[in-house]
């Protein structure tokens, strides 16, 4: 499969994602946390570049092959904390909703407001939304993995 589109962006939407970055990591949430947010939101949407570059900037950040490679299982293994659990189960709500899910529920939401602060509550939501900004984009122009950013 080749992708559909090689030339660079516009310079524009670029100068925008490094806006929405920016608050994302302004808004006091772990990086290794946000990453795994990234990684799960791109499992689920099945989006190969994003999971080839998220599990590659984890790895560098410091990030263990046995967390990484768990993610996609996170709920039946030992390796995350009740916060990073609470993150997922928020990150998954939140990507979920194409399919007909409920979405996010009192109980997912009031699990993460019980570890996050509003403002990090923010900087998830945005990584998720961002996350999956991305992964359509991705999808839509094939974009191949084997890139980081």
């Amino acid at each position: 499969m080749e992708a559909r589109m090689n030339g660079p962006a516009n310079p524009d939407v670029i100068t925008a994602i490094q806006h929405l970055y920016n608050a994302i990591h302004a808004g006091g949430v772990d990086k290794h946390l946000l990453s795994l947010v990234h990684l799960r939101t791109s499992q689920i949407n099945g989006c190969s570049p994003c999971v080839f570059a998220s599990v590659d900037a984890a790895r560098k950040a410091g990030e263990t092959d046995e967390r990484l490679h768990n993610v996609v299982a996170w709920r039946e293994t030992p390796f995350y904390t009740d916060e990073e659990r609470a993150a997922l189960a928020l990150t998954e709500a939140a990507t979920r909703l194409q399919d007909g899910a409920t979405g996010v529920t009192d109980d997912i939401w009031d699990t993460a407001a019980d570890h996050f602060t509003e403002e990090q509550l923010s900087a998830i939501i945005l990584e998720i939304a961002t996350t999956n900004f991305f992964n359509r984009i991705n999808r839509t122009t094939r974009e191949q993995a084997g890139k980081t950013w």
